[in-house]
């Protein structure tokens, strides 16, 4: 397995998902732009809660979006990924449901429930069933375009769900913080696109240190739905297990969880994300579980996410992760485009 033989990666790659990793600051730009032109019902400004409803993917985008705001944010976001609708939803409530495909079957269940209590929705997505539900007056739909596979979608779901919540009031225009999380992604990218050799390359190192061995990606704050998604692409993208957890709950009960099975403490690789916009006692808890872990024999490592904002550190650290996924697939030669175990689940469902 050579990570510099770029002919090899096409060979496992058929469908080009590198290419589409790539392309992740110039979704980032486009979706924000996108976002700008579109509009929403003035009834929409009227609401007193919004619920944000996605799986997968789509709910990373969701609490990404959450998480950023939560300090700013006039109004309570609550993410759902589920099919029933918490009880308090109703005509004062705005249901924001993301799908890029439009037919993920609990967010498109979740939707039809919010219509039938009076809410206002929002469906971002390509089209699909969710789209067709803008039929409906109550209904308004951002309507986004090719983004390639759904779980490469992010960029256009996390930054319209951000537009949505800087039109209707809740948070100050983003556009800054923006531009600057993308020249902070195309910066860190010179070192990690595939032509960048592995001496070089920090994501074609960490996903050799990653391989035949179990990823547990912890962070803190902003970079908490990060470690979803790290955890989520080394799932979809290598076919290979992963657990993330969050900073400072974990240091209440998973940290004494560090003994057994003993065989299996050296094959575990434990990621620490780590930002200067956490809270400073977070980030000394992650030095100290760090060296806790290490102590009791773990495989350790940190990345620090960079940039000014802490949207471009959410950015950047996510962008990372999607580039080390992929190397593991590369590593455990894996097509990272194959379709995922959900889809059996799916068909299993149908016989029901």
């Amino acid at each position: 397995m050579n990570l510099d033989d770029l002919a090899y990666f096409q060979s496992l790659d058929p469908h080009n998902l590198l290419k589409e990793i790539d392309a992740f600051p110039d979704q980032i730009a486009s979706a924000w732009a996108l976002g700008h032109s579109l509009s929403l019902p003035a009834d929409c400004k009227t609401v007193r809660h919004i619920v944000i409803i996605g799986m997968g993917g789509a709910a990373i985008a969701g609490e990404l979006a959450q998480v950023l705001t939560a300090s700013e944010s006039s109004l309570p976001v609550t993410l759902l990924k589920n099919y029933a609708l918490p009880a308090f939803v109703g005509n004062e409530t705005l249901v924001i449901g993301l799908s890029r495909s439009g037919n993920t079957e609990e967010t498109l269940v979740a939707c039809e429930s919010a219509l039938a209590c009076g809410a206002k929705l929002l469906v971002i997505t390509q089209g699909g069933q969710l789209a067709a539900l803008a039929e409906q007056p109550a209904v308004a739909l951002w309507r986004f375009g090719e983004a390639g596979q759904p779980r490469l979608a992010l960029g256009y779901l996390f930054m319209l769900t951000l537009a949505a919540l800087m039109k209707l009031g809740c948070v100050s225009d983003k556009s800054a913080e923006v531009a600057e999380a993308v020249e902070a992604l195309r910066a860190q990218q010179n070192s990690l696109r595939a032509e960048s050799p592995v001496r070089r390359n920090p994501a074609k190192r960490l996903a050799g240190q990653i391989m035949e061995r179990l990823g547990a990606i912890f962070a803190s704050d902003y970079l908490t739905p990060v470690a979803r998604r790290w955890k989520m692409l080394i799932n979809e993208f290598a076919k290979a297990w992963a657990v993330a957890d969050e900073l400072p709950e974990m240091d209440h009960h998973a940290v004494s969880g560090t003994l057994y099975p003993e065989a299996l403490v050296s094959k575990y690789m434990v990621l620490f994300l780590r930002s200067t916009h956490a809270h400073p006692r977070n980030r000394l808890r992650a030095d100290v579980t760090r060296e806790l872990y290490m102590t009791a024999g773990f495989n350790t490592d940190a990345i620090e996410a960079t940039g000014q904002s802490p949207l471009a550190h959410m950015l950047t650290a996510l962008h990372y992760g999607d580039y080390t996924a992929y190397y593991l697939a590369m590593c455990y030669g894996i097509e990272p485009g194959s379709a995922p175990q959900v889809e059996y689940v799916k068909g299993e469902l149908q016989k029901l």
